[in-house]
């Protein structure tokens, strides 16, 4: 697991210096995910113990949720200024994502 866990760490490393040296407004750890991507794709060959190191990250997950949670609670004067803007935003993203699936997959689906 020390391994699997390193491995990570040196493509979130990677991402984020890629992001720094690049100045793209692309985040550190996604651009590291991608490495991460290509490295495997490169490889062609299923890493057990990476994939073992993952899942148990990922039970986990919610986790890194409490730290944006805890941003908003000190941002409760912006949030009570800016509610109308912010629940159009997260309502009409919403349904623009369930549009889009839909129709994605009625074309996918008929292409069978």
């Amino acid at each position: 697991m020390t391994t699997s866990f390193i491995t990570l760490l040196l493509f979130q490393v990677l991402g984020e210096a890629a992001a720094f040296a690049l100045s793209v407004p692309i985040p550190g750890p996604v651009i590291g995910m991608i490495l991460l991507l290509i490295w495997l794709i490169a490889k062609q060959d299923q890493d057990s113990a990476l994939i073992r190191s993952s899942t148990r990250f990922l039970r986990h997950l919610s986790l890194l949720f409490i730290p944006a949670a805890v941003g908003l609670m000190t941002q409760f004067d912006r949030l009570a200024a800016e509610w109308p803007a912010i629940l159009a935003a997260v309502f009409g993203s919403t349904l623009a994502s369930i549009i889009l699936t839909a129709y994605l997959v009625r074309d996918l689906d008929d292409g069978r």
